[in-house]
């Protein structure tokens, strides 16, 4: 399970406090980037995960509607129906089960990835470039807390539409792991049934039940 919890850690964002402060431009960039997401009844997004700075890179995607999400990457998939969080890993054909307490994960899922920053993180502008022929505002965030593993993300945000083009994860040992979004769909029709795991299709399928 070791790279499911390296996935909720590069999701999440989470950075040690720094100097940076709420820096009035990065909030209205942030704030827009927030209120597009927010609007949608679901979407879904595939990306491609680099980590480490280079190397290999894997594909994944993620469905978000609401508080339920499904992710898929690296050989594992999670289904979080709001209520229960179940981790697949096809290696093993094994599922892990456990209830879903949003409380104690706090902003640490995908459903709440565009909305971490408006609590105790600063964020600063660091300036505008180009990805992919288009023009992209670059934001770092940095929390309030101290002592966690990871020393600064940047989020670039198209200046176009609001949304993610990219970011990228320094932690403290100086390793970079970043995400490029390849594809994105907006206000996609999907039931509630697509978040929640069905072992009727995965035979064989071993269910170790953490409740």
């Amino acid at each position: 399970m070791k790279k499911f919890a390296l996935l909720w850690v590069l999701m999440a964002g989470l950075v040690p406090a720094a100097s940076a402060q709420k820096d009035k431009r990065a909030a209205a960039i942030l704030d827009a980037m927030a209120k597009k997401f927010k609007a949608m009844s679901a979407y879904s997004a595939a990306f491609t995960y680099t980590p480490d700075g280079g190397g290999e890179s894997f594909k994944g995607d993620v469905t978000v509607k609401g508080t339920k999400f499904r992710l898929k990457l690296a050989g594992q998939e999670v289904f979080n129906d709001g209520k229960t969080l179940s981790t697949y890993v096809k290696e093993t054909n094994e599922v892990n089960v456990q209830d879903f307490d949003a409380a104690a994960t706090g902003d640490i899922n995908p459903a709440k990835i565009y909305t971490i920053y408006q609590k105790g993180y600063n964020y600063r502008y660091l300036g505008e470039q180009k990805q992919g022929g288009q023009a992209i505002d670059v934001v770092e965030l940095t929390p309030e807390k101290k002592n966690t593993q990871v020393v600064n993300v940047q989020i670039a945000v198209n200046k176009k539409d609001n949304s993610i083009r990219s970011w990228k994860i320094t932690d403290k040992t100086g390793k970079v792991t970043s995400y490029r979004i390849d594809r994105f769909t907006p206000n996609v029709g999907v039931n509630d049934a697509f978040f929640t795991f069905d072992k009727s299709k995965y035979p064989g399928v071993e269910v170790v039940d953490l409740r």
